[in-house]
């Protein structure tokens, strides 16, 4: 596990229950759509609870984090397919 990339941009649906999926979200200015989620997961570090999902697109895993206490959204790692 890597350090994360700075902040990122990125496309969500917060849905019922707390619910979050990404949609697409955008590293060095190219669009990445979110073809799937493979796996998601909370943790906790201190305080800060992060939600982390495995994402794919038409070529890559990814790993997208997201702080909602500071609404903010990193990438964590890539892994071609």
């Amino acid at each position: 596990m890597g350090e994360p990339c700075s902040n990122i941009r990125v496309a969500v649906i917060f849905g019922p229950e707390g619910r979050i999926r990404p949609v697409w979200f955008e590293l060095k200015r190219r669009r990445h759509d979110v073809r799937s989620i493979t796996n998601s997961w909370r943790d906790r570090r201190g305080e800060t609870i992060l939600w982390h999902f495995h994402v794919t697109d038409d070529g890559a895993l990814f790993e997208l984090i997201f702080n909602p206490g500071a609404a903010t959204w990193q990438l964590l790692r890539i892994e071609a397919l």
